[in-house]
């Protein structure tokens, strides 16, 4: 996903969906840097790319968070030296094993001569596996990162189509992947819970594979364009449908059981498997919760390159992507 400004909004510059070999990424881990490296060329191609700068994204379960306070009298470098000093008062791993930053969040409510900060750490090999794999398309990495912050972003452009004041507003971000479903609680614009879980399109596409006798690729793209028989819906479809109902409404039950929430103000899908004809009515229909299929991309101007029909179909998938690709307008830099 390539975006510029356009004005006050965006537009889509070019963007691309490549899919992976099977187990190339394993829960959200690359097991095959060459593979992954190999389908980002692809996607490179495709898209008629020309930059050469890319952000990535590690998954939030393998990031250690913590909000710390400091003197608000630091430069960026005493902090660095200080967290360096007392990292291993947070991080439960070997320190030479871990890539740490930080972030000044704003003063403290414990007083004005300290500032909160925000300290994310995870294990260097899940950073050097995804600097590897751009490495072997040409690209420069020059962000690492976290997937609920690029989530985040991406849901700021969602926000208009909400017909909720924002304030106070809570909203269930479901995105169903490829073999897993994370689920993200935004509270006020920011996420306040996170939970993945075993569960994906996958298991649709397996289906579809063993009924028909289709391969992993035919399967996929039928799963996408068409053209399956005619029991495929009554057969196949429905009953994945009703197990993605129950996903949701279980993620949302072990949101409930940990928070002091009871219920939230909007669900948005998003995954691949959020495109499926319906499937946001049906969850909205079972759980009683207006549901949304996530398209960040709705207010944005594209380019002559980028095709509109395949960009809503595939844009459930990229909210990631969009957040990553929305980092370079902070503060005019990555």
């Amino acid at each position: 996903m390539e975006l510029s400004r356009s004005g006050d909004g965006y537009r889509i510059e070019a963007y691309a969906v490549e899919p992976l070999p099977d187990n190339a990424v394993v829960e959200k881990n690359i097991n095959d840097e060459a593979s992954v490296g190999e389908a980002i060329e692809k996607l490179k191609s495709k898209s008629r790319t020309k930059l050469t700068d890319a952000a990535v994204a590690v998954a939030g379960s393998s990031v250690i968070t913590k909000i710390i306070e400091m003197s608000a009298g630091l430069s960026d470098e005493q902090m660095e030296s200080d967290i360096q000093v007392q990292a291993d008062q947070y991080i439960p791993y070997p320190l030479d094993e871990v890539a740490i930053d930080f972030e000044v969040q704003g003063v403290s409510s414990k007083g004005d001569n300290l500032v909160d900060v925000l300290l994310a750490a995870c294990r260097k090999e899940n950073v050097e596996y995804r600097e590897t794999a751009l490495g072997i398309a040409n690209l420069n990495c020059v962000a690492v990162d976290v997937e609920a912050f690029a989530l985040e972003r991406a849901y700021t452009l969602m926000m208009p189509q909400l017909r909720h004041s924002q304030e106070g507003i809570t909203v269930a971000i479901v995105d169903v992947g490829h073999t897993m479903t994370t689920l993200s609680v935004i509270n006020d614009s920011k996420i306040i819970y996170t939970r993945e879980q075993l569960f994906g399109g996958k298991q649709l596409t397996e289906e579809i594979m063993r009924r028909y006798g289709m391969t992993q690729a035919e399967a996929g793209l039928a799963k996408k364009q068409g053209g399956l028989p005619d029991d495929y819906r009554g057969e196949v479809l429905e009953p994945f449908k009703e197990a993605v109902v129950q996903q949701v409404s279980r993620s949302l039950q072990f949101f409930f059981a940990a928070s002091q929430y009871n219920d939230v103000d909007y669900i948005i899908l998003a995954g691949g498997t959020a495109s499926i004809p319906g499937l946001a009515q049906r969850v909205q229909e079972k759980i009683g919760t207006n549901t949304l299929v996530a398209n960040p991309f709705a207010n944005m101007t594209l380019s002559g390159k980028v095709n509109a029909a395949n960009l809503t179909n595939d844009a459930p998938a990229m909210m990631i992507a969009c957040g990553l690709a929305l980092r370079s307008f902070q503060d005019g830099k990555y």
